[in-house]
């Protein structure tokens, strides 16, 4: 087998990581913009209403839901499987998909690198 030959397919699996992760990026950059645009227009709708004495916020009371919620989310992310900071079962399981397939890594990486463009970019 020559070397173009070892090549092309390899190249192509990093090259559609690459494309797809960008893609995937930039679409979730978009999205939390978009969901931060709709939030912080609510919360100015509550001020503006408050302000003119047509409803009565309670902002102590909104800021320990908030924090609850975010609370929860963040225990929920923790529970992800090498984003704990325990990384012996990532690493373990890393390993085991390198030694099963030679283009899964290459497609992880590359999609990965290509999700941090994507996300910068977008």
């Amino acid at each position: 087998m020559s070397i173009i030959e070892s090549f092309v397919p390899n190249a192509a699996t990093m090259g559609g990581g690459f494309i797809v992760g960008i893609l995937i990026g930039y679409a979730v950059k978009k999205v939390i913009k978009i969901a931060a645009v709709i939030v912080g227009l609510f919360l100015a709708g509550l001020a503006y209403l408050q302000y003119h004495q047509i409803a009565n916020i309670n902002w102590n009371k909104l800021q320990t839901v908030s924090e609850g919620v975010l609370t929860t989310v963040a225990n929920l992310i923790m529970q992800i499987p090498g984003i704990s900071g325990d990384s012996s079962h990532a690493a373990t399981t890393v390993s085991s998909l390198a030694m099963t397939s030679f283009g899964i890594p290459l497609t992880g990486s590359s999609m990965s690198a290509g999700f941090t463009m994507g996300f910068m970019k977008g």
